[in-house]
């Protein structure tokens, strides 16, 4: 978490808007039962990616194939393309969490879930369905946003497989 805020605040601080994604968000929303071994910063207003490389390259970052590498951390860091997205939804909010070295913007646990389910819905990955359990365990969520976006994306079915694995879970 303390890397993500530095590199948020840091991009930032050039004008290059970034949201954490992915599996690290999972990791922070599922209080650690998923762990992810790298940072998927969407860059979320398509900055030109020699900008982003610059900045990574003075933060002592080095590109090694789709990833910043650096030796002070075993994490890599990805820059997905945007436009900031769940399936076919764009992200409307973004949540902050203060860390000591920098604010962390990342996906809403709502997004976060989405994030998961889609991967679930398009490619049957049930470690996504499974991933997205953890999270919507452990923080408050908007279950009709993410129903009406399942609607959207075609996946009733399998929105409501995530519902009864969810309350069985709960038990």
């Amino acid at each position: 978490m303390e890397l993500g805020g530095y590199l948020c605040d840091a991009l930032l601080a050039q004008d290059i808007s970034v949201v954490l994604s992915g599996g690290s968000c999972v990791e922070i929303y599922s209080r650690g039962e998923y762990t992810s071994y790298d940072l998927d910063l969407i860059n979320q207003y398509n900055t030109q990616f020699k900008k982003i490389k610059s900045v990574m390259e003075r933060l002592g970052f080095k590109e090694k194939s789709r990833y910043f590498v650096h030796q002070e951390t075993h994490l890599f860091v990805e820059f997905p393309s945007g436009p900031l997205g769940v399936g076919d939804a764009p992200v409307s909010e973004i949540a902050h969490i203060e860390t000591e070295a920098g604010v962390l913007r990342l996906l809403t646990p709502t997004d976060c879930i989405k994030d998961r389910l889609a991967a679930y819905y398009h490619w049957n990955d049930e470690q996504s369905l499974q991933q997205a359990v953890w999270v919507a365990q452990q923080n408050p969520f908007d279950r009709d946003n993410i129903e009406v976006w399942s609607t959207k994306e075609n996946a009733q079915t399998k929105f409501k497989k995530f519902v009864k694995t969810l309350d069985e879970m709960q038990k």
